[in-house]
């Protein structure tokens, strides 16, 4: 045995570091891609994100919030409440918006609304995670931290498709038997 090759118990050791990155790499990725899908297709189906999805991001942020306020860190804890403030940020803004379709201030809170929609939910679940399991960021190497990004956004934008080509796979019935209203051009038909 040389002296570069690794000890039986280390490397079983680093094949346990793997597999647990490996875990929790997938845990991440599933539940944000399920956080994001339906706020995803929704916009591609009726161009809009529904209130209860904005108001579910908003309950979830505003929440862990709280968490991290009440945590006893430091600086980056200002990061993370700075971000899960931000879907309060939208509802108050909307408070003030008078709603006038050409206005520069309604431009602004849509837009913020579209950022809540498609950020808030991944980061809040990032958030939550980073509190629930604080080791989770620093055993998960920055490639896998990309991986985890991509998986992501390759599901919301998949979804986002999905949603605005739901015509060619699902019947104004499928979404009346679900409790949605019809999106502007679903197929005429009984649920499939």
């Amino acid at each position: 045995m040389s002296g570069s090759e690794p000890s039986a118990p280390a490397a079983r050791a680093s094949v346990a570091r793997a597999d647990a990155s490996s875990r929790i790499t997938g845990v991440i990725v599933v539940g944000m891609s399920v956080a994001v899908w339906w706020p995803a297709f929704t916009l591609g189906a009726w161009g809009d994100f529904f209130f209860d999805q904005m108001l579910t991001v908003w309950a979830a942020a505003t929440g862990a919030l709280i968490v991290v306020l009440i945590q006893p860190r430091g600086v980056p804890r200002l990061g993370r409440a700075f971000a899960l403030l931000i879907p309060s940020l939208w509802l108050a803004l909307t408070f003030l918006d008078d709603q006038d379709e050409g206005d520069l201030f309604t431009g602004i809170v849509t837009l913020v609304g579209v950022l809540v929609g498609i950020l808030a939910l991944p980061t809040t679940i990032w958030v939550l995670a980073r509190i629930i399991w604080p080791e989770f960021g620093d055993t998960i190497s920055w490639g896998r931290r990309l991986v985890v990004i991509g998986a992501v956004l390759l599901i919301a934008v998949a979804s986002f498709l999905l949603g605005a080509n739901q015509s060619h796979f699902l019947t104004c019935g499928d979404f009346s038997i679900s409790g949605n209203s019809e999106p502007p051009g679903c197929t005429p038909g009984d649920p499939g």
